[in-house]
């Protein structure tokens, strides 16, 4: 493997419909066995933490890496700090899938993708993962899911009744400490489109590539129950990575600095099932 220092990336920015932008980098390969789309969660953006070792990693692998921001992460310019609050509020599953489908057209018609790629979630971006590679006409070839959730609906009766009277809901950012609102778009997209388009259980039941799933089993944010749910639904598709005692991030902490080993060990996994499935398909 190379120095990580080789790898340079390259910045892009996607315009959306609404005046929003998609902000991200393109990790190349110096010769491309394939290429990965990485997607953060809830609350995430693409320059935390594991995401770039994560995609240099790939990179120097030989796996063209993706990362970007969802264009409603409520991230700003600087690609680090929650500056775009209405964007915030406004986002929902269906924006991220869209946001994929604008991702990868930029990314074939910029040659970053040729032909069939590897897809990356974590967390809730491991939903959406799921969801997108499982849609009709999917060009996933290989899935990676860490952490991921398997519904959309992670909300009480209760807390959803007091979102919809107040019209938001409340979100603290614990790395910032910032009180953050969500609109109640996000309600109404799961709500419409809960048990259809955003069946992430249905949608592991109809996954026909190659899945690697891993969750740690002090996973404080999603149980790592719902992957073992996510894997008895896949048909025997996926294969089960229960990492013991690793929490939601994989004891990365940010900004990243000493790369703790459990996440070492799980990056290092991943590479090597990228490849390996680019290689075979």
């Amino acid at each position: 493997m190379t120095s990580a220092s080789v790898v340079r990336p390259e910045t892009f920015e996607i315009p959306c419909r609404d005046g929003l932008s998609i902000r991200g980098e393109v990790y190349p390969a110096e010769s491309a066995l394939g290429s990965v789309v990485i997607c953060h969660g809830f609350k995430g953006f693409a320059h935390w933490a594991f995401f770039p070792y994560l995609a240099r990693t790939l990179a120097q692998d030989g796996l063209t890496a993706i990362t970007f921001d969802f264009s409603g992460s409520g991230i700003g310019a600087d690609r680090e700090s929650f500056t775009q609050a209405e964007a915030f509020a406004g986002n929902t599953f269906s924006r991220e899938l869209e946001d994929l489908e604008l991702v990868e057209d930029y990314a074939r018609r910029k040659k970053w993708i040729n032909g069939k790629f590897g897809m990356f979630g974590h967390s809730r971006g491991g939903g959406v993962a799921i969801l997108f590679a499982a849609a009709e006409g999917s060009n996933v070839n290989s899935l990676v899911t860490w952490a991921a959730i398997s519904y959309p609906n992670r909300w009480s009766p209760e807390d959803t009744l007091t979102w919809r009277k107040r019209g938001y809901a409340e979100i603290t950012n614990s790395r910032t400490g910032q009180v953050m609102r969500l609109g109640t778009d996000l309600l109404d997209d799961v709500e419409l489109h809960g048990k259809t388009k955003l069946n992430i259980q249905g949608a592991a039941g109809k996954i026909k590539v190659p899945w690697l799933i891993v969750h740690g089993t002090g996973d404080e944010t999603v149980d790592s129950s719902e992957a073992e749910h996510l894997h008895s639904l896949s048909k025997g598709i996926s294969t089960l990575r229960l990492i013991e005692r690793a929490n939601h991030g994989f004891d990365a902490t940010h900004p990243l600095g000493e790369v703790p080993p459990v996440l070492e060990k799980v990056v290092l996994e991943t590479a090597k099932f990228f490849v390996r499935n680019a290689i075979t398909k």
